[in-house]
């Protein structure tokens, strides 16, 4: 593929990784684990962290079920293999910094799915992300109305969604691995996914991992997220990077219940 294109990918992917991250919360006290010690160590993240298979979707905390308006700012970036290793449209996205993009979320109550063989234990309702709604809501906040067509959560599978774009483009994310950590109004999770982009004359690859730690507060929820990049086997500079982030991202979120 030539560079220039694949440049233009990457630019493209920066924008659609962070709109079609899985949301994760944290808050108030939680206790010190390998996740939270990760975060921060930002940006002195050296290799993966060691993740469990991704199995049933992310439940997350009562307290953030409903609806809301959330503002996610970019305050931070890095390239911890640079200069040997710096992506394209790295430096460009740094006119992002300090911009805030906002957009309604929500999340509801859902009856538990089975993992697999293992049985349900309850029906007590867990709060999940909705998805479908999620996504296509921050597609377009990044992307404009008329750039995303739909967005689709895979019904067998939740960790597995299907962003539509325009001109016959289309982004499959699947979550593959992820961990949590969690102490009364703290959550904090991370969850690492592959992408295929396919709308070109080859399909692209690529692998992120979103750490991201919430607190509530009394109407509010406020979270610190960071988004990696890696190489996929099929980048050139693959061996080179030996499965460390080549971009780090760092943002505010900030959620205020809507009523």
């Amino acid at each position: 593929m030539p560079r220039s294109l694949l440049t233009l990918l990457r630019r493209r992917l920066f924008w659609l990784t962070l709109l079609l991250t899985v949301w994760l919360l944290c808050s108030g006290q939680a206790q010190a684990g390998p996740i939270a010690d990760r975060l921060a160590a930002f940006p002195n993240w050296g290799s993966k962290p060691t993740l469990a298979p991704a199995q049933g979707d992310l439940i997350y905390p009562d307290w953030l079920r409903g609806d809301w308006q959330l503002t996610s700012t970019l305050v931070d970036l890095a390239a911890p293999l640079a200069p040997e290793l710096v992506t394209p449209g790295f430096e460009g996205n740094r006119d992002q910094l300090g911009q805030p993009v906002t957009c309604p979320v929500r999340f509801v109550a859902a009856l538990p799915r089975s993992k697999g063989l293992i049985p349900i234990a309850t029906n007590t309702p867990q709060t999940v992300a909705d998805r479908a709604f999620n996504g296509l809501s921050l597609a377009r906040a990044y992307l404009g109305d008329g750039a995303v067509k739909a967005v689709k959560v895979d019904a067998k599978n939740p960790n597995r969604q299907l962003t539509l774009l325009n001109d016959n483009r289309q982004l499959e994310s699947t979550v593959t691995a992820r961990s949590v950590e969690t102490a009364d109004d703290r959550f904090i999770a991370v969850e690492r996914f592959q992408q295929v982009f396919r709308g070109g004359a080859i399909p692209y690859f690529n692998e992120v991992e979103t750490t991201t730690a919430y607190r509530q507060e009394a109407d509010r929820v406020l979270a610190d997220q960071v988004t990696a990049v890696y190489l996929s086997p099929q980048d050139p500079d693959f061996l080179k990077a030996q499965n460390r982030p080549v971009a780090l991202y760092r943002y505010r979120l900030e959620l205020l219940m809507q009523t």
